[in-house]
């Protein structure tokens, strides 16, 4: 009777371990992630902008424009950098206008850009849709950031200003 609860219990922590970790990657194929896809969507306000597979609004700050990554460290934890697949290149729906690529990051991650600049989601950004980033500027590791949300034209948005980190 006891080992029957045990290999119950086995099978239900290996069944949600796969659920929430699980990828095909343990057994050898590439995996890909809806985060690594790059789409357009109308927001009320904004207007048309891009945003991760999930529907999560994707921020550049105007200080990595030429593809050169600062932001690090800390600040990875308010910006999140969108993480391009293993291999291969980022997914790009219809509409998505320039050109997307992949950057290593210098902790080794590979991370989606647009145009040569580097794609980030914002932490307090809770739901599809929401965009509480855009325009907010703040400073980590000495560098000030300016922060856009995307939308594929070649300047940023204009958005909110922000004294403060907002955060």
């Amino acid at each position: 009777m006891m080992s029957r609860r045990m290999f119950a219990l086995g099978v239900g922590f290996a069944l949600l371990a796969a659920a929430c970790g699980g990828s095909a990657a343990s057994s050898g194929s590439a995996t890909r992630s809806p985060r690594d896809t790059v789409s357009v969507r109308q927001v009320t306000g904004v207007g048309s902008i891009y945003t991760d597979g999930s529907g999560m609004a994707l921020y550049t700050p105007a200080e990595e424009a030429t593809g050169k990554i600062m932001c690090t460290g800390s600040c990875t934890s308010i910006w999140i950098p969108l993480r391009a697949p293993a291999s291969g290149s980022p997914t790009e729906a219809p509409g998505v206008r320039g050109t997307l690529g992949v950057i290593t990051r210098p902790d080794g991650v590979r991370q989606v850009t647009l145009r040569g600049a580097p794609l980030y989601r914002f932490f307090q950004d809770s739901a599809p849709g929401t965009v509480k980033g855009n325009g907010i500027m703040d400073s980590f590791n000495g560098v000030t950031f300016k922060w856009h949300v995307e939308s594929g034209r070649r300047s940023p948005m204009a958005g909110p200003s922000s004294s403060g980190l907002g955060y």
